[in-house]
């Protein structure tokens, strides 16, 4: 492709954006990529095209952080989280930028999109501690025990992040699942992966261990049956792909075999400014219920 000139007499730096996958930024296992245009149509950077194998390389990892994210303390998870919001408002013209380019949104409008999405980061890092009090309980029982029901994370989930919404809808798929000591192996929405490449830079460069969350820039039918039937992935979040209804009765049988958890794909694309509420937390949070004798 040829080189084009900026409006500043300068040729442009082409960019081509890897994976996120481990803490580090690998290239494709396939070598290839894809163009990536902003709404207009214009060119604006490649993307890696991940394929099945880097879908397997991205579960190894998220399963080695797992251990080490999910027995963190909640307080610690919350300023991570926190950390991370801290970030993004460091970087808020960039992202509001790749929002404009990637969504066709007016620059007012998009930033308000990536405010909406930094709140939204603050208020799942706020969770993060309270979480278990609004889920978990200590049981009446007859006889003395007593009987305490926790809540635990999963382990690790794949995330199809929305096409439309490519930095709130992200965000809003993203952070519950962390925010509960899971680990994620997200798949970013094809036609506009800018903001959640950015959002990778901006994990690598706050305190979110490396595996915690790994990101693969590609087609979701293309990654996610893999992931969908991978015997070390223990749920998936469908939210992404409303409206492919075929897409996700796939992955959905595909996820049975091994007994996944899954978070169905809503019908129509959900409004993501809405109050989230708590369903994206406990759907991938399994509860433990202990008896411990009381003591005479």
């Amino acid at each position: 492709m040829t080189p084009t000139t900026g409006t500043s007499g300068r040729i442009d730096v082409r960019k081509t954006y890897k994976l996120y996958i481990g803490g580090a930024f690998p290239r494709s296992e396939s070598g290839h990529s894809y163009v990536v245009t902003d709404s207009k149509g214009t060119f604006v950077a490649n993307a890696a095209l991940a394929s099945r194998k880097d879908g397997r390389d991205a579960v190894v990892a998220a399963r080695k952080a797992f251990g080490g994210w999910s027995s963190r303390t909640a307080y610690n998870r919350a300023q991570i989280l926190y950390r991370v919001a801290e970030v993004m408002e460091d970087r808020r013209p960039q992202f509001v930028e790749a929002v404009r380019q990637s969504e066709g949104l007016s620059t007012a409008k998009a930033e308000k999109v990536v405010d909406e999405s930094i709140d939204r980061l603050v208020w799942y890092a706020g969770w993060a501690d309270k979480i278990t009090q609004v889920v978990g309980n200590a049981n009446p029982v007859a006889g003395p025990f007593f009987n305490l029901s926790t809540p635990e994370p999963t382990g690790v989930v794949a995330v199809l992040a929305p096409q439309e919404s490519s930095l709130l809808g992200l965000i809003s798929v993203v952070a519950p699942v962390i925010v509960t000591g899971n680990t994620a192996v997200v798949v970013s929405s094809f036609e506009r992966p800018l903001p959640a490449v950015t959002f990778a830079e901006v994990l690598a460069t706050s305190d979110v261990p490396g595996g915690v969350v790994n990101l693969l820039t590609g087609s979701a039918a293309t990654v996610a049956p893999w992931l969908a039937a991978h015997m070390d992935v223990n749920a998936i979040d469908l939210t992404g792909i409303s409206g492919d209804a075929d897409l996700a009765v796939q992955l959905e049988q595909a996820a049975a075999e091994n007994l996944k958890r899954v978070r169905r794909a809503p019908a129509t694309e959900p409004d993501w400014t809405a109050d989230p509420g708590i369903d994206a937390m406990t759907s991938f949070l399994e509860t433990k219920t202990v008896w411990h004798p009381i003591g005479v």
